[in-house]
């Protein structure tokens, strides 16, 4: 896992690639090195995971070729067999000179061969043409600017910002943030930025011109996928585990002691006896007034039956500290606490000497885990109930609190939560069930001239949706979450908060064959009756302990009411009262000081609202001091 940058026909491009790759250095504290060739620069930071020696340094360079890469392919020794029954001649063992020998002999045709998470940029010396790739399921960052026949790229979005200082700050991609508290993948948080979707690459020629080509499609496979028999499930994680597991430094987990986190440790320890996990608590106070179950005695419990060894984290942070620091390396507003214990965990591993970690990211979106997959089934079900009840329903919930002064409660959360989208037409049903707002609470809280570009959001939301060819509507939940939720915030976040401590984090369900086996399942094997992720839950309770399968849904979250509520409450006033979203004139005050209110009332849950904004705050005003506007 390492930090990319690079420049071709840039103007100053080689300083500039030393300037764009020092920013990235927390990606990778174990080395740097820069390749140049005419007006082609490379840079590298390397964080050293498989072959640690000089052999595995980058950027390398074989042959004509040079390369840049971030990530791992965990089908490397395969294809290494492969290339060596060919004739090719290793000098060390690592996947990158894997990856440039598979480059060598098949171009743009290895990419669907590898199986892992990556992001790279290969030059080849004889025909002058750079091709920049990234992984099938946009786990691995890269982001470009193109201007004037040149080309410049990154790992992260800050090197650019950074350099390029008369980027514009993109009003769409924050109205998006706003409306999902978090930027999709398609889009970029500046306006002459982007990202490289993922499953695709994009070849600068020696004259400049651009070529586009696209190696995988999770729509297609989706599809391929309905059609194919039930698969072994159990046997196709327990792979990917294995593979996740491919390593020269010690591997850890996280452990929520939830089922995602709990079965890839379980089968982790099956392959690493004594593997390390790290899981965390919150404050007690904190917990008792978000309601957060007690996760703690889950994780002690799979850790005691696997002999894992567990490292407890208490998460009570400088919030008012950490706010500013996570804007930063988040790169783009991203409005979910997670990225913070996601940052913390990774901290306290990267201390002990832990540089790998995998996580339980991607089970839920595949395999119809969130509340929202079941609450939507549910909706289906309310339409139906007569009028007159439903009315009765609604005015009741509506009157109940969702906080009193000293706890929250979060059945009423979920309650209005549902009754906000349970009547709705199936694609705003499910974009309402997971997003901040509907249609008029998000104008209204913007400059009404910005009412265009709402709309504009909104129907991204409906066609990425609806471009799909299933019929199952859980699986088309499952593939709007792996083409929206998953790359834009999920792996976004995980990406960004544990590169920050330098720590590299694994997904092994984020993984094309997991992916196949996930759409190869019908949604009626997803959810039955009212228990979600339901065919991973039969798959794990050969390895699992029923309780742990089967104990209810935990969150990898925070307690955001409590912050909100305390430490963070002068700050929220100072950004109503006087913050640059509001004297921009982007936020209008009026609404902005009702969502306060509310959330102060506990007649509504506004938490997560207000945090997004003091996010979407901190990075505008990052944003703008850099000289973009």
């Amino acid at each position: 896992m390492c930090g990319i940058a690079g420049a071709m026909r840039w103007p100053d491009g080689g300083p500039l690639t030393d300037r764009l790759t020092k920013t990235l250095a927390h990606r990778g504290p174990d080395g740097q090195g820069r390749y140049d060739h005419g007006d082609v620069h490379l840079g590298h930071r390397r964080l050293s995971i498989i072959d640690l020696s000089e052999t595995g340094a980058q950027p390398m360079v074989a042959g004509g070729l040079a390369l840049t890469y971030n990530g791992e392919l965990y089908n490397a020794p395969e294809l290494r067999a492969e290339l060596e029954s060919a004739g090719v001649r290793f000098r060390g063992t690592s996947d990158t000179e894997v990856l440039l020998e598979a480059w060598r002999r098949w171009g743009t045709g290895c990419l669907p061969r590898l199986r892992g998470m990556f992001a790279f940029a290969v030059f080849d010396e004889r025909t002058g043409d750079l091709t920049l790739a990234r992984d099938q399921l946009g786990i691995k960052p890269l982001f470009l600017v193109r201007r004037g026949g040149g080309l410049v790229f990154a790992s992260e979005l800050k090197a650019l910002s950074t350099e390029l200082t008369d980027l514009h700050v993109d009003d769409a991609a924050m109205i998006a943030s706003l409306l999902y508290y978090w930027v999709p993948d398609a889009r970029c948080a500046f306006r002459e930025a982007e990202k490289l979707p993922p499953g695709s690459w994009l070849r600068m020629r020696r004259d400049g011109k651009i070529d586009r080509g696209r190696f995988w499609s999770i729509r297609d496979v989706a599809a391929e996928a309905a059609e194919a028999p039930f698969p072994d499930l159990a046997a196709v994680v327990e792979d990917s585990t294995r593979k996740h597991l491919l390593s020269d430094v010690p591997v850890a987990t996280f452990l929520s002691g939830g089922l995602d986190s709990s079965y890839l440790t379980a089968l982790a320890a099956k392959h690493q006896p004594g593997i390390s996990a790290y899981t965390i608590g919150f404050r007690a106070e904190d917990a008792k007034f978000e309601a957060m179950p007690d996760d703690l005695r889950y994780a002690r419990q799979v850790a005691a039956r696997f002999g894992v060894d567990l490292h407890e984290i208490e998460i009570a942070p400088q919030v008012l500290d950490l706010l500013p620091r996570m804007t930063y390396h988040l790169d783009e507003p991203i409005g979910d606490p997670a990225a913070i214990n996601t940052f913390l965990i990774c901290g306290a591993a990267r201390e002990a000497g832990v540089k790998v970690m995998l996580s339980g990211m991607g089970a839920d979106e595949l395999f119809a885990g969130y509340r929202k997959h079941l609450a939507n089934l549910l909706a289906l079900r309310y339409q139906r109930v007569p009028g007159s009840i439903r009315r009765s329903v609604e005015s009741i919930v509506d009157r109940m609190p969702v906080a009193t002064a000293k706890r929250g409660y979060r059945t009423v959360r979920f309650a209005k939560r549902f009754l906000s989208f349970a009547e709705l037409p199936e694609e705003t049903a499910f974009r309402r069930s997971y997003t901040m707002y509907d249609r008029a609470e998000l104008a209204g809280l913007l400059d009404p001239d910005l009412a265009p570009m709402v709309d504009e959001v909104l129907t991204e939301h409906a066609d990425t949706y609806q471009d799909n060819r299933l019929n199952d509507f859980v699986n088309r939940m499952c593939l709007a979450d792996a083409r929206l939720f998953l790359p834009g915030l999920n792996l976004a976040y995980t990406d960004r908060s544990s590169m920050a401590a330098s720590t590299e984090v694994r997904v092994p369900f984020v993984d094309v064959e997991v992916v196949k086996a996930a759409f190869a399942i019908p949604g009626n094997r997803k959810i039955v009756r009212r228990q979600g992720k339901a065919a991973l839950k039969e798959a794990a309770t050969a390895t699992l302990p029923r309780e742990i399968v089967y104990r209810p849904k935990g969150l990898f979250s925070a307690p955001l009411r409590a912050w909100m509520s305390r430490d963070l409450a002068p700050l929220m006033r100072e950004v109503v009262n006087d913050g640059v979203l509001v004297r921009s004139g982007f936020l209008r005050q009026d609404a902005l000081r009702r969502l306060v209110e509310e959330d102060a009332s506990g007649q509504q849950d506004r938490s997560k609202h207000l945090w997004h904004i003091l996010t979407l705050e901190y990075w505008y005003r990052s944003a703008t001091s850099q000289g973009a506007s």
